[in-house]
């Protein structure tokens, strides 16, 4: 062996006349289908989903074979920073016991909704988004976006929900103890629309594990790395990561590796 190349393969190289060899062919197609898979997801997804995407797309391949791809172009998925709770729980407002007590699972829609706020850097300040999410697919069924973080905002992600699921009746909704869930606009919505309220426990993140999981991705796949100089700017940001890569095309572990909008339509046919 001289220069790290074995005497076998100096002459296979000659007899090819210098051309590369099959494997190193199939390698560079391989790594140009995993680079177009992994820039239609965005930079956003890791092996094991882009490997699902190609193997619909007809590549029999698997998570490992995708890895190494990404290892030899130098390519990885956006990576997690750790972000504050908004939560605020100093208020003298009624709280609703734990009805979920973190069984996340749901049979059907509209059994089980968790929502919750979290907050965005832009140039211009702080723009606050509100969410609710169905546990039965994991779809984000109502959101909104707002300068400040009020009662208003957090009944009008339930009112989109309300709208977009036809107005269910008896649905558990569960969320934190802020005061905007705590309030009486809030709690009056609920109590109009015959839906049972449900609250974590003081302090305790784990209680609404499904939506700090939501606004993880989201600040990890669409927000994180990026500036954005004005509120309009991040609304549309948020618009198009809920509304055309989440529900429609990110794939969930939670039920089995597809989107929330695919599970659904699974399930009801």
């Amino acid at each position: 062996m001289f220069l790290g190349v074995a005497r076998s393969g100096y002459y296979a190289w000659r007899q090819r006349g210098g051309e590369p060899s099959p494997r190193r062919r199939q390698q560079a197609v391989l790594d140009q289908r995993v680079a177009q898979a992994y820039e239609r997801r965005k930079g956003r997804s890791g092996a094991p989903r882009l490997a699902l995407d190609l193997v619909d797309d007809g590549l029999a391949v698997n998570r490992k074979t995708v890895a190494a791809s990404l290892r030899r172009q130098g390519l990885r998925a956006k990576a997690a920073r750790k972000f504050k709770a908004t939560t605020n729980s100093r208020h003298s407002l009624p709280v609703a016991p734990n009805l979920l007590e973190q069984d996340f699972t749901a049979m059907a829609p509209n059994e089980k909704w968790v929502g919750d706020i979290t907050y965005l850097a832009t140039g211009e300040g702080w723009l606050y988004l509100a969410v609710l999410i169905d546990l039965f697919s994991r779809k984000v069924i109502g959101w909104a976006m707002s300068n400040r973080m009020t009662a208003d905002l957090a009944g009008d992600a339930l009112q989109m929900a309300l709208w977009r699921r036809k107005m269910p009746r008896k649905v558990i909704v569960h969320s934190d103890r802020g005061s905007q869930y705590c309030s009486t606009l809030y709690q009056s919505l609920l109590t109009r629309h015959d839906l049972q309220c449900s609250m974590s426990a003081k302090g305790n993140c784990y209680d609404n594990a499904c939506a700090e999981s939501f606004f993880h991705s989201l600040k990890v796949e669409a927000i994180h790395g990026e500036r954005f100089e004005t509120r309009d700017a991040m609304r549309r940001q948020v618009f198009e990561y809920i509304e055309m890569d989440y529900n429609r095309q990110r794939r969930h572990s939670a039920i089995g590796m597809i989107s929330p909008e695919a599970f659904e339509a699974r399930m009801i046919a």
